[in-house]
């Protein structure tokens, strides 16, 4: 054959021994760890600070969509101490015309601090239960390859799962907050009941308050027209700005929506057997407050409506003016656990208990 015809003989004997010899190639790490056949963890810490706490956590929570259901006004990461004011002008500006300067009354300013406390939202999960859920929050999309999930999405699936988690709690304690635990067992901050309940015993200027017995109104339209009667005239005139709305219990809008139900009108059928969105009375918005999932916990207003100007309810959140304040998600292999933490403050206030008026049934 020649020197040649060995030469070329060797070579493609190389090539064919060659991937024998060598090791397989390796695949590049992702943020899942196939520990068993059956068991999979997520263990790639993630930690976000400051503004990423506020734009990735709070405002999709609280804001669009999410805002518009809550119903209340929502500020984030106001200067400390937080404080807000609230303006109204003068009744009459106008006066007989004479040269010169007049004068006139001064707008009428009034100014809330907002009580922030310090709130840590802790959870955490076996690892094979965390794996579960997240994996549950992408199976349905079409877009993702499951054979290859990058960390990026894994990522969203374990925000938008924390997310969920925090939003909910931020949620009721906003209403049933109470550190003193007379309203509820929620007692990271006061909520907008225990405000009303302070300002009732303390003979707040200008605050309507009806308390009744659950059977003393034949329907709830009756309790609307009791909210709307003893609101102050400075609330009713509030009704042409469009922000007016009845805060309710989930009991109250059930009843309602029986009542709407039994009118003898085609519209009606229709929206009993299709359900209604969103509901109003009198062309005022009727926002559901639901926690009836928490009435083992609540000793105060398990019944209610509340009619007021919605920038009249604040809640405030604050991501950013303490350095501890964060949102981490890790895994802990001692304990098999995926852990999540939250760290940020968060606070309430009735701006003005003039434009409230509020009808609370007794707790037996």
């Amino acid at each position: 054959m020649g020197i040649i015809g060995n030469h070329i003989l060797l070579i493609l004997l190389i090539l064919l021994i060659l991937p024998i010899l060598l090791p397989p190639p390796t695949k590049k790490k992702s943020s899942i760890t196939l520990k068993t056949p059956k068991t999979m963890l997520i263990e790639n810490p993630k930690t976000y600070k400051g503004r990423e706490v506020e734009t990735i956590f709070f405002r999709p929570a609280f804001c669009g969509d999410s805002a518009e259901q809550l119903g209340v006004r929502v500020i984030y990461n106001m200067p400390m101490p937080t404080t807000v004011q609230v303006w109204s002008r003068p009744d009459d500006v106008l006066q007989t015309y004479a040269s010169g300067w007049s004068g006139g009354s001064n707008a009428r300013k009034l100014q809330k601090r907002i009580d922030m406390h310090k709130v840590k939202a802790e959870t955490s999960f076996s690892a094979e239960d965390y794996f579960s859920m997240v994996f549950e929050q992408i199976t349905g999309r079409t877009d993702i390859n499951m054979g290859d999930l990058s960390g990026t999405e894994l990522e969203k699936a374990e925000t938008e799962l924390f997310r969920q988690a925090i939003a909910e709690g931020v949620r009721a304690t906003m209403w049933l907050g109470d550190t003193d635990g007379d309203v509820s067992d929620f007692t990271t901050f006061n909520g907008f009941l225990k405000a009303i309940k302070t300002a009732h015993e303390s003979s707040a200027e200008g605050l309507s308050f009806t308390e009744y017995a659950i059977g003393d109104f034949n329907d709830v339209g009756e309790i609307f027209e009791m909210s709307w009667i003893t609101a102050s005239h400075e609330l009713r005139s509030l009704r042409s700005e469009g922000n007016l709305a009845y805060f309710i219990s989930s009991d109250l809008r059930h009843e309602y929506e029986c009542l709407l139900d039994e009118k003898g009108v085609d519209s009606a059928y229709r929206e009993s057997i299709d359900g209604r969105p969103t509901l109003s009375y009198h062309g005022i918005p009727v926002i559901e407050v639901p926690l009836g999932k928490y009435s083992k916990k609540q000793y105060y207003a398990k019944q209610f409506c509340i009619l007021t100007d919605r920038r009249n309810l604040v809640l405030a959140l604050n991501t950013s003016d303490m350095p501890e304040n964060e949102v981490r998600m890790w895994y802990n292999p001692d304990e098999m656990e995926n852990r999540q933490r939250a760290v940020f403050l968060a606070g309430t206030e009735i701006l003005d208990e003039r434009l409230l008026s509020a009808c609370i049934a007794i707790v037996e």
